[in-house]
This record gives C-alpha cells, sequence and structure tokens, in this order.
C-alpha cells in the first residue's frame, strides 16, 4: 500500500474565504531564488530539514490537511518558506503571522502564479478590497510535484494580506 505522502486538496474549505489569524505560528527558512524562480532541489532540502525540526518536537498538527506550507518572495531573489505549527519549535527560527487573508484556489503550472495574481488582484478589486503589495501575498502548494503528478493538477492558494 502506497503511503499518503500529501493529503487529497478540499479546495472548498479555502477557496474564496477570508481569515483573521492572530499570531498564528509558522517556522520559516530562507531560500536564494533568480528572479523569483527558486532552485527545486533547495525547496526539498529546507523542508526536509524543517519537517525534522517539527517531527523531534512533537509540535506537528494531527491531520496532514490542516498544515500550511507557505512560499512567500520579498523579493526577485528570496523566497520564505513557512510551516504552520502548534507550538516552539527548537532549533527553528519560529514566527507568528497576524492579519486578515482573503483567499482563492487555483490549480495549473507553477509558472502560472503571475497570471493568478492577476485573478486573484481583479477578485480583490470587485470585493472592493485594496490591492496587497506583492510581497503581502502567501501561496500554499497542495501538493508536491510528485503527488500533484499522482493526482492529476496542481492546487494552490493564494492568500492576499488585505487591510
Amino acid at each position: 500500500m502506497e503511503q499518503e505522502c500529501c493529503p487529497r486538496f478540499n479546495s472548498k474549505k479555502w477557496d474564496k474565504k477570508t481569515f483573521i489569524w492572530r499570531n498564528k505560528k509558522f517556522i520559516k527558512e530562507t531560500i536564494p531564488t533568480f528572479f523569483h524562480i527558486p532552485f527545486p532541489p533547495m525547496i526539498g532540502s529546507r523542508i526536509a530539514k524543517m519537517c525534522k525540526l517539527i517531527e523531534k518536537s512533537k509540535a506537528k498538527f494531527q491531520k496532514k490537511e490542516d498544515v500550511l506550507v507557505l512560499f512567500r518572495d520579498p523579493s526577485a531573489f528570496k523566497s520564505e518558506i513557512y510551516i504552520s505549527v502548534i507550538g516552539k519549535i527548537l532549533n527553528a527560527n519560529n514566527v507568528n503571522i497576524s492579519g486578515k487573508f482573503m483567499t482563492k484556489t487555483f490549480d495549473g503550472e507553477y509558472n502560472a502564479v503571475p497570471k493568478f495574481v492577476k485573478h486573484m488582484n481583479k477578485y480583490l478589486k470587485e470585493k472592493g478590497k485594496k490591492i496587497p503589495k506583492h510581497s503581502d501575498y502567501y501561496i500554499h502548494y497542495a501538493y508536491c510535484p510528485k503527488c500533484a503528478k499522482k493526482y492529476g493538477h496542481n492546487a494552490m492558494i493564494l492568500f492576499a494580506r488585505i487591510k
């Protein structure tokens, strides 16, 4: 029997929703990018490192579908990776994220993210919200590349921090 890597994604839980986070706990790592394009081996190694720290600390969620792995690009040459946790993780960069976020789900290739951001901006404008800065977007990719291939699609959630 094949062990589950990434759980099936439920877009209804995330699409066109508003979330208010008050000090939501995450651990954070950074990776270099080249004009927003990360070096794929670095993503896997950083996430593996983060997951090992979470496993050791026993501060992980009971259900995999409750875990968020968020990516944020504060500049063209740096990307941040956040993994949600339920407590403090030793030897990790523990951070809290607060704010009001509107979400929209998408399905497509990684290189379609700029197009999805345009769709999100249009959605936010229709809702009367101010378009956030580029750095106020977080992206959750529901599947690793292997599971995206297995499930036949590449689901993602855009989180836009709004005022």
